[in-house]
């Protein structure tokens, strides 16, 4: 009877606070009365089947927040303050941003998760919640680190799981020079059904590169020119999407993209864009992000806030 009374509060505790449900729509879902759903709801807090981390403004800077919003004017600002260890640092933003993100799914959203070891912390951090209604979904090719814990296919994976949910993985690499093979895979079917899943993304889940990121897989790193073709390579600011972008936020190979992908303006007007940057070293990344409008919801550390302070009055 215990192991069944907790699994209800389980469940209770992930409608209330995981799907957002309203008290009404649960009392319906499970035919409770309002008492009894807020009495439970408290004893779950009460046996710690429910632990709620409160991010105040102890944890962020609002006059760094303030300030970039009225420069840039994104919906969804946060800078977090720093820490005395890196490690906890870490931990924090990483914490911070997943209880962001799966505020924000919903039953029946597509989520599109990127790849690299800042998002791979963020899914981490997920808390278990079973909603197999949600779709989670690469959006471009595989960025090569197949034995690693940031390797797109294995953390879209570990996203799906969190939640019991279906995935769709694309199993091709992120860069094809070759127009026509890029052309063609998409039509083919192993392809065609996750392109279709993607193209209808509610959400997506990214960190920022730099061209050190390129630099990191060996095929990339040897085959720049081919990858970006005309593509003057000092004015690349970030990666963001797979594609290069200068510090104002311009994509840089539009002229020529050869990445294995569901279209760039695709993928911006999806309407919720979570950007998660934890390193100072891509202040410049964040502040063309900033510029060009690449994430609408954004979560960066004092310092790299900081950094683009600086960066917006020395060019005044």
């Amino acid at each position: 009877m215990d192991i069944d009374h907790n699994l209800l509060l389980g469940k209770l505790a992930e409608d209330y606070y995981l799907s957002k449900m309203s008290i009404n729509d649960i009392s319906k879902k499970y035919n409770l009365s309002r008492y009894l759903i807020m009495k439970y709801l408290d004893e779950a807090i009460n046996k710690q089947i429910v632990t709620i981390n409160i991010h105040s403004g102890l944890d962020r800077n609002p006059e760094l927040e303030r300030r970039l919003h009225q420069e840039f004017a994104i919906k969804n600002l946060y800078v977090i303050k720093e820490t005395d260890n890196t490690i906890t640092q870490e931990k924090i933003i990483s914490s911070f941003a997943a209880t962001q993100v799966q505020a924000a799914i919903k039953p029946g959203t597509t989520v599109g998760i990127a790849w690299g070891e800042t998002v791979a912390d963020v899914i981490t951090e997920f808390k278990q919640s079973v909603q197999p209604e949600i779709t989670f979904t690469q959006f471009t090719g595989e960025n090569m680190k197949y034995r690693s814990q940031a390797g797109s296919m294995r953390m879209v994976q570990n996203a799906a799981a969190k939640y019991n949910a279906p995935y769709y993985i694309i199993p091709a690499p992120l860069y094809i020079v070759s127009d026509q093979v890029r052309r063609q895979l998409v039509h083919e079917p192993a392809m065609e059904r996750v392109f279709n899943v993607a193209n209808q993304m509610d959400l997506v889940v990214c960190g920022l590169g730099t061209l050190a990121s390129i630099d990191s897989i060996q095929p990339w790193r040897d085959h720049k020119a081919q990858i970006f073709p005309q593509v003057d390579l000092d004015q690349i600011a970030g990666m963001a999407y797979g594609r290069p972008f200068d510090l104002n936020g311009n994509f840089l190979n539009l002229g020529h993209d050869t990445t294995f992908s569901i279209p760039l303006e695709t993928i911006r007007q999806v309407p919720r864009r979570f950007g998660i940057i934890k390193r100072k070293s891509k202040y410049q990344a964040a502040l063309g992000a900033l510029r060009g409008k690449l994430f609408t919801d954004l979560v960066i550390t004092e310092s790299i806030a900081l950094l683009i302070c600086h960066e917006l009055e020395t060019s005044d």
